[in-house]
């Protein structure tokens, strides 16, 4: 899905927290996007999610506006992610269920992404009882497991042990290679970006500066 950014500018009443005037993320592609604290990456994937309205300019997917399908067809993994108070296996199942597909076909594709992300101990666990770095695994299979067309991280392995970090970008790299989907990745892990990322946007101060 190809991303275009026209003259984004955002504010919170009087303060302007972006200022972006043209921006293109390229289909099938793994862009991150750095920068320090507070200069306004979240803000701007939130955007791109659809999550926040309210903002000045013009963003296109594939030439649209964003709409139902293209809405159908993105998802976005936070920091601290939200969790239905049901099991592990309930949470990863519940995009496929949202769009029709039925159990018996969607059992092994919950099955396969748990085995995948090394997570099969947790199935049955309560996922709202979960730590946080055990959250953010079984958020990031909740977003791969219905193969999106657009893939926004919002600092996926922010609470992961170093060790496992490896399995979550490997992970994320096999999504885009196998399933051609473009993945936006936020990230203050300039050594992962150069791992993973195809292309690299530094941001400071709203402004996008390389």
């Amino acid at each position: 899905m190809d991303i275009q950014i026209k003259n984004l500018k955002k504010y919170y009443g009087e303060n302007q927290v972006l200022d972006i005037e043209s921006l293109a993320i390229k289909k099938q592609r793994i862009t991150g996007i750095i920068g320090p604290n507070g200069c306004g990456k979240t803000t701007l994937l939130n955007i791109i999610a659809g999550l926040d309205k309210e903002y000045l300019g013009n963003i296109n997917y594939n030439n649209k506006k964003i709409n139902k399908e293209i809405v159908s067809n993105m998802t976005i993994v936070f920091q601290k992610p939200y969790l239905f108070r049901r099991s592990v296996y309930d949470n990863i199942e519940y995009p496929l269920k949202i769009r029709g597909i039925d159990r018996q076909k969607s059992k092994p594709l919950v099955e396969d992404i748990m085995k995948r992300l090394e997570i099969e101990d947790l199935r049955d666990k309560k996922a709202h009882r979960l730590s946080g770095g055990e959250s953010q695994k079984v958020a990031l299979g909740r977003a791969l497991v219905f193969n999106p067309k657009l893939l926004l991280l919002d600092e996926p392995t922010s609470n992961i042990d170093p060790e496992y970090i490896v399995t979550m970008e490997s992970e994320i790299k096999k999504f885009n290679r196998e399933n051609k989907g473009t993945v936006i990745i936020v990230t203050h892990n300039i050594e992962q970006s150069k791992r993973l990322c195809d292309n690299i946007i530094g941001m400071e101060n709203g402004r996008v500066v390389y």
